[in-house]
């Protein structure tokens, strides 16, 4: 049997990762999720902001791309250390809102808002009547001083966003561990998965909590494993996958992107394949 061609389109900036060698690489979750999308099949779209500079056809091929201008790129600079990550913020492009989306791209199957700088417009959420709309929120609930160093705070527009919400996936970092937290926002969303890297994550639908484990992996850069995730459970269920099919997928491709360095962690087709037939079997 076929599978269904569906439309994928992400939102949120693409971002400039600084190394720890001082160079940078085209990362966020839109890179991440859309070049996971397009290996599932997906015809996908972007919209984006960003400064002219940063070329996004080696990143993004064949993936179309609406840029906002912005007179600089979302930059980050990641720290891992043995008690978690630390982040710094060092620049943020433009606001992205329900105008900067052309018409004929808002009836997309899957719409995936994934900010990372608070940059979405809560009111996205109302600008796709009818599609599948899944949220990475990390974005929303992230605060910086004014160094630029990132901590975890109140998910701001959560009011607006979960009751629109078909889906939602996150992380233990970004709730900081709260998972009273997670268990309410569950109790409003139809899905919701909380990611626990090698310990695997926590699925809950409507509510009800279960647990399914991680894929072994040698582990080499977790950055984007969590819009790898994501981008695999939005469109395994919007092709018919029960929720718990979905997620495990979705855990054994993720365990496969943190095998690599950065984008190119991202998964290959016959790669989700593998893991597709793999859990086919479980």
């Amino acid at each position: 049997m076929s599978t269904p061609l569906l439309n994928y389109l992400v939102v949120g900036h693409v971002t400039r990762d600084r190394t720890p060698d001082g160079r940078f690489r085209v990362g966020g979750t839109v890179a991440y999720a859309a070049r996971t999308a397009r290996a599932l099949g997906c015809q996908v779209r972007v919209v984006t902001s960003a400064d002219p500079s940063v070329d996004l056809s080696e990143a993004l091929p064949g993936i179309e791309v609406l840029r906002v201008p912005a007179p600089t790129t979302t930059t980050f600079q990641n720290r891992y250390t043995a008690t978690g990550r630390l982040q710094t913020v060092e620049g943020v492009a433009a606001r992205l809102t329900p105008d900067m989306v052309p018409p004929a791209w808002r009836t997309a199957d899957v719409i995936h808002l994934g900010p990372v700088a608070r940059e979405c417009d809560p009111a996205l959420a109302r600008a796709f009547p009818g599609s599948f709309l899944g949220l990475t929120p990390q974005g929303w609930m992230r605060w910086w001083d004014g160094s630029g160093q990132v901590r975890p705070g109140p998910w701001e527009g959560a009011d607006i966003l979960l009751p629109r919400a078909s889906a939602i996936v996150l992380s233990e970092e970004d709730v900081a561990g709260d998972e009273e937290r997670v268990a309410r926002w569950a109790r409003q969303v139809p899905l919701l998965v909380l990611t626990r890297g090698a310990a695997g994550c926590t699925l809950y639908v409507k509510g009800a909590r279960e647990d399914l484990p991680a894929f072994p992996a040698v582990e080499v850069d977790a950055t984007g494993a969590g819009d790898v995730f994501a981008a695999v459970f939005f469109v395994e269920l919007r092709r018919g996958a029960s929720p718990q099919m979905a997620a495990r997928v979705a855990n054994c491709v993720a365990a496969v992107s943190v095998t690599r360095v950065g984008l190119s962690g991202t998964p290959t087709a016959e790669e989700i394949a593998h893991c597709q037939a793999v859990c086919a079997q479980v």
